[in-house]
């Protein structure tokens, strides 16, 4: 169905096509291009950080910062049970277990059940910025000086919340608030793994000869095409970040007292506008029928088939997943357009 009123479309209002079209014209297609190292600098430095690695994806970028910490078969990992399982897999595939983490109201990580999941195997904690609102990173760093455990955020949902961990993981899908069409981006304070996830991204080429591969590697890379459309993103976050802001503050009016419309925590930034609804599917299809596109909460990870848990349904990720909802979240969207959708939604529960 194409729907009038999209959950989420790329905001293409600055410099991407000149950027692009120089990138095309100059040859330089590939990674080797000048627009990735322009693109890493300034996102590093955005962020406040030192390094920045751009790579394929987000998944790939979780994946690279896991190999980059030594992480593999025998490690642990601890992982939220609300996420995208991208999170999850990225540990599994450094052959590592994720251990998950149920969440708290806020479809963070909770933080006070983190301690109980940690073992002598456990490395690393991941927790993820769920729908651009900040997990306790405070009180998350305290844990893992506790238990000399290195910390790598995910933050593919939270572009301009300011990380603070080992290494921090973004993702630059077409849906993101940046985006490359595809891509990700890691960014640490430390040369050496900065240099590790490079190297790795890039299948490891030795420094003795050009197909001697010591490690086992990755073809990671993103094309200087695409650091050319997330550069000029970039340049215009401030702007992007506002104008999500404006959507949030309108919905949030907007659907404040609708009898049956449960509304969530304020975000430290908007990805995407997630509230909890009563008869949701009868709700959905309401909407879809208005032309309103509407997608469903994440599952638990242990719902998961290569992670299932029968446990699964008595976990708070479970109550969240079984009625929540997000609305479109376009940054073209007009004040009028959220109206609709307002009206619509209140239209549904008179």
């Amino acid at each position: 169905m194409a729907f009038k009123y999209q959950v989420s479309k790329p905001y293409l209002t600055g410099r991407e096509l000149e950027y692009l079209t120089e990138a095309v014209n100059s040859g330089w297609i590939s990674s080797q291009g000048p627009f990735v190292g322009r693109f890493e600098e300034e996102f590093a430095q955005y962020n406040g950080f030192a390094h920045g690695v751009a790579c394929s994806s987000g998944t790939t970028a979780l994946t690279l910062a896991l190999r980059a910490l030594g992480v593999g078969p025998g490690d642990e990992v601890l992982v939220p049970e609300f996420t995208m399982v991208a999170t999850a897999w990225a540990v599994s595939y450094t052959g590592a277990v994720p251990v998950f983490v149920d969440c708290a109201d806020d479809l963070n990580i909770d933080v006070s059940l983190i301690e109980e999941k940690i073992t002598p195997r456990t490395k690393v904690i991941m927790p993820v910025h769920v729908y651009g609102r900040r997990c306790d990173m405070d009180a998350i760093m305290n844990v893992a000086y506790e238990y000399n455990l290195r910390v790598v955020e995910d933050s593919a949902e939270a572009m301009g919340v300011r990380p603070v961990g080992d290494v921090a993981c973004f993702s630059l899908f077409a849906n993101k608030i940046i985006t490359a069409g595809e891509g990700g981006v890691c960014v640490t304070n430390s040369e050496h793994l900065a240099r590790q996830m490079a190297h790795l991204r890039g299948m490891a080429f030795s420094k003795e000869h050009n197909f001697i591969h010591k490690k086992l590697a990755y073809n990671f890379r993103m094309t200087n095409m695409q650091a050319a459309v997330a550069l000029a993103q970039l340049e215009r976050v401030e702007e992007i970040l506002a104008i999500r802001k404006r959507i949030e503050s309108h919905y949030d009016s907007g659907l404040d007292g609708i009898a049956g419309v449960t509304l969530m925590p304020p975000r430290d930034v908007l990805w995407m506008y997630d509230i909890r609804v009563e008869r949701r599917e009868e709700l959905r299809e309401f909407l879809a029928d208005a032309g309103i596109e509407t997608r469903l909460f994440f599952q638990p990870m242990s719902r998961q088939p290569m992670y299932f848990n029968p446990d699964w349904p008595s976990l708070n990720a479970a109550r969240f997943a079984a009625d929540g909802l997000y609305l479109p979240t376009d940054p073209g969207l007009s004040e009028s357009d959220q109206d609709f959708v307002i009206g619509k939604i209140r239209e549904f529960y008179l």
